[in-house]
């Protein structure tokens, strides 16, 4: 686990740029109104909106309001379904299949994460395997939906070409983010999301924009080379996994879950939200929940995770690390700092939300006193 002195890559990403704060909830509410005037219903367009702010609150900024302006452009373009037809077709009493109809990701993933805790509370445990969606932004968004529920989540996804298989120079599978999250009793929850390269795929976008270079070892270019410059990666480059041939592997498992096994698209054919506006890009996911009382008593099970954590963070530290931090619990801190003080965005989202609200002749919010 990382210390204080130990940032996160994302967050080095964006160290350098002067925020300007605004309030969570005033974010919200604008982005939930950008969303609802490109005709989105309100409901979906709040569930969308509440995806992407939760990401910034928790710190994932990658994920968060910065991606407002390409969803927008795909919606623009029709090329995602503002209204889908989502439908949930029962498989077994425990097992369910979803046909997102090309909608928000959000919308779609969301719909599925309670579906499958619907199934848990009655069957002990839920799998839900969802075709035909689109980014679905922060993975632990919907692991968290299953932790409030009381009950632990996994999500998988697949996602559009970034990494190559081991070996490889070519993007072909998804950065395709895992997601696990476990209620705890009195401490922290834990709660597990990442990708399968070292470094989120936002992030060289984020560089790129900011004109800053990403660090060693995370990416080649076109040619299979290393490189530090995010403009190679998204010309024609591609980024790394993390551990080398194992997060290669984990990539493909991903592949399999998200795509072969709900018969999504997969093996390099899921499109690419960012760069392509042709067509739709049939993302696929599988969730699971998992009720915690089907072994013991709920409170049994509270007690011991509760004892897990403190034996971790129990352990003697390494040298530079100040605390042993469980899954989630930095970004829970993040959390709660930012929605006392306000989601800090870089001058170049702020740009972009800002032109996009006078599209849409909507105000934008005011920056945090």
């Amino acid at each position: 686990m990382l210390s204080n002195s130990r940032r996160p890559l994302r967050i080095q990403v964006l160290q350098n740029v002067t925020p300007t704060l605004i309030a969570a909830p005033l974010l919200r509410r604008f982005v939930a109104a950008l969303f609802e005037h490109a005709g989105i219903p309100a409901g979906d367009a709040a569930t969308v909106a509440d995806c992407l702010v939760t990401a910034n609150l928790r710190g994932v900024d990658t994920h968060g309001v910065f991606r407002v302006p390409t969803y927008l452009e795909r919606v623009r373009r029709q090329i995602v379904n503002t209204h889908p037809d989502i439908r949930i077709t029962p498989v077994t009493g425990a097992v369910a299949t979803v046909d997102g109809d090309n909608g928000m990701g959000a919308v779609v993933g969301t719909r599925a994460m309670q579906h499958g805790i619907g199934l848990a509370r009655d069957a002990g445990i839920g799998l839900v395997s969802v075709r035909r969606s689109t980014h679905y932004g922060m993975a632990a968004y919907y692991v968290l939906q299953a932790i409030k529920a009381g009950m632990i989540g996994m999500a998988f996804t697949n996602a559009s070409p970034a990494l190559p298989p081991w070996g490889g120079r070519a993007p072909f599978f998804g950065t395709s983010p895992l997601a696990i999250g476990v209620p705890g009793g009195k401490r922290s929850d834990f709660v597990l999301d990442m990708a399968m390269s070292v470094l989120a795929r936002g992030n060289v976008y984020i560089a790129a924009q900011n004109g800053e270079p990403i660090a060693p070892g995370l990416a080649l270019d076109a040619d299979g080379y290393p490189t530090t410059d995010p403009r190679d990666v998204m010309a024609g480059g591609t980024m790394l996994p993390f551990g080398g041939v194992k997060g290669a592997a984990l990539a493909a498992v991903m592949d399999i879950f998200g795509g072969v096994l709900s018969g999504a698209a997969f093996g390099g054919t899921v499109g690419n939200p960012h760069t392509d506006f042709t067509r739709p890009q049939d993302v696929g996911h599988l969730f699971i929940v998992i009720r915690p009382d089907l072994f013991m008593p709920r409170d049994s099970f509270a007690e011991r995770m509760d004892t897990l954590v403190e034996r971790m963070k129990a352990q003697p530290r390494a040298a530079g690390f100040d605390e042993i931090l469980i899954p989630g619990e930095r970004e829970a801190r993040t959390e709660h700092e930012r929605s006392c003080d306000g989601i800090p965005l870089s001058a170049e989202v702020t740009a972009a939300l800002e032109a996009e609200a006078q599209l849409a002749h909507i105000t934008f919010p005011d920056a945090a006193s």
